[in-house]
């Protein structure tokens, strides 16, 4: 008899698992290969999970299948990541104008200590746990509302644009103003002022939009200026 442990079934949960915080930590760029007969070596079982793992999390947005060439980690344009933020504004607000009536001591309490660990991840660098905690912290604020589909789809969505959550953070300097405006979130929790608190989650995910586009319209001038000096450099005519 398989033990429960090995059976295909749990084996494909953690063979997705594995694979999931891998993508969402960072360790494989955007358009990375995903090979299946690595990760079969890697995660020690055979081929059968991992195909089924990668499934699941093309289904997640998180791995794109292409034909003749198989798995890659799944690479977002800048219009795709802020039409998920602008999905995420809808359903969060929403959820937590619903949840906020009912939250209890115990619902915010769990909320506090995620933000006192999102605040030491962010003191200590450690990248790879912010988008996770953020994720966390959101989805701590918003279970009281008892809508488990809904709070299924807001999951994906951050584990969609966890990567360019972190990357906003890291490149720039949102540290701060992150932990700030987790902190107020939370209070307008506690005082139990659900409208304010949709009116802030909102403009909290609006100026995540605002910074990531800002640092892409950067990093586009970038390119656009080494393109520019490199065709200098190869036309004579151009000196």
């Amino acid at each position: 008899m398989i033990p429960a442990s090995d059976t295909p079934q749990s084996l494909t949960t953690v063979a997705t698992e594995a694979i999931r915080q891998r993508i969402l930590a960072g360790e494989w760029a955007d358009g990375s290969q995903l090979r299946q007969e690595a990760l079969s070596r890697q995660l020690g079982m055979s081929r059968v999970p991992i195909r089924e793992a990668l499934r699941q999390l093309e289904a997640e947005g998180l791995v794109t299948i292409i034909e003749n060439r198989g798995a890659v980690v799944s690479q977002l344009s800048l219009p795709e990541i802020v039409e998920l933020l602008r999905v995420r504004v809808l359903l969060e607000c929403d959820v937590l104008l619903e949840a906020i009536p009912r939250q209890t001591g115990d619902d915010l309490a769990q909320a506090e200590a995620l933000l006192g660990q999102f605040e030491v991840a962010l003191r200590d660098k450690d990248i790879s746990a912010w988008g996770i905690l953020n994720a966390q912290f959101h989805l701590a604020l918003y279970r009281a509302a008892g809508r488990p589909q809904t709070l299924a789809i807001i999951e994906q969505l951050h584990n969609r644009t966890d990567r360019y959550t972190r990357m906003q953070i890291l490149l720039t300097g949102f540290n701060d103003r992150a932990h700030r405006e987790h902190t107020q979130l939370l209070a307008y929790c506690r005082q139990k002022d659900a409208i304010s608190a949709a009116a802030f989650l909102r403009q909290h995910i609006l100026n995540a939009e605002e910074a990531l586009e800002a640092w892409y319209r950067t990093q586009a001038l970038a390119q656009q200026g080494k393109r520019s000096r490199r065709r200098k450099t190869a036309d004579p005519a151009a000196f």
